[in-house]
């Protein structure tokens, strides 16, 4: 494991008024194989959004290829996330995909869906609808957590338009994620998340697909000022294999221009991390 360099001294920046846009480089097997470009707006104190861009990248494109585009706006109810309208565009396998559900009562609403059947997967249930949230405003719901309380803490029930699923965060510790090329390094809160579908399965899918799933997160604010964001997160993946996903751009700069450890010095280096997976990020 490389050590952590010493860093250069940066004046800090402001905080943040406008939108942040993060880039991620998604990697299997020590390939690229996605890039994920995220906009998150989170400084206004009654308000929040998130949208994010997806395209799979080299060889993941010739048996993946599309992409897709993510974006919920909500409000902050009395520390909560409470979606208006969250909407999903993109092409999966040359055919159109979309998505759009509304909030009106604080549960979804399904405005539209394409395709608007899908005879290979069940139907998600009403009852596993209700009160549910949809997965970026339970991103949304872990950064103000964070900021709050320094911890990870948190559950949410969450439904898409094809499937549910419930999810659950915890706090693992803190790690030094260890300079790699333009990937953000620095001190980091680990998040331990468990995923577990409850509802829209494929006809065809076995046991496995139905037990919980488990991945972790590193959580830090790429500078002062920032929000709390993902600087690094291993997932499982059921097409391509596991992910390890690494925060490379911040605002169109590198993201180790600015490393921040954010916090103390407890932080131990991340054995789970490793900076030297081999292929371009």
């Amino acid at each position: 494991m490389l050590a952590v360099t010493a860093l250069p001294v940066l004046g800090p920046r402001p905080a943040l008024a406008e939108p942040l846009r993060a880039v991620y480089g998604v990697q299997a097997a020590g390939l690229q194989v996605m890039r994920l470009e995220v906009v998150f707006d989170l400084a206004a104190p009654g308000r929040y959004s998130i949208e994010s861009r997806s395209r799979f990248t080299g060889v993941a494109s010739l048996f993946s290829g599309g992409g897709a585009t993510s974006r919920v706006d909500g409000t902050w109810q009395d520390g909560q996330v409470a979606p208006q309208r969250f909407m999903v565009d993109g092409v999966w396998r040359g055919e159109p995909r979309r998505v759009v559900l509304d909030y009106p009562q604080g549960d979804p609403i399904l405005r539209q869906l394409l395709p608007a059947t899908d005879p290979d997967r069940e139907p998600v249930p009403l009852e596993l609808r209700r009160n549910t949230i949809d997965s970026l405003s339970a991103l949304a719901q872990l950064t103000r957590n964070l900021a709050s309380s320094g911890r990870c803490e948190g559950r949410a029930a969450v439904f898409d338009g094809r499937r549910s699923a419930e999810f659950t965060a915890r706090t693992l510790g803190r790690d030094i994620l260890a300079p790699w090329r333009t990937a953000w390094h620095g001190e980091a809160v680990r998040c331990g998340f468990s995923g577990r579908q409850t509802g829209g399965f494929r006809r065809d899918d076995d046991a496995e697909a139905r037990a919980p799933q488990e991945g972790m997160a590193w959580m830090a604010r790429p500078f002062p000022g920032a929000p709390f964001l993902p600087v690094r997160v291993q997932m499982p993946g059921r097409w391509l294999g596991p992910l390890t996903g690494y925060l490379l751009e911040v605002d169109g700069a590198p993201a180790r221009a600015d490393a921040s450890s954010g916090g103390n010095s407890a932080g131990r280096l991340a054995t789970g991390a490793s900076p030297a997976i081999s292929g371009n990020p």
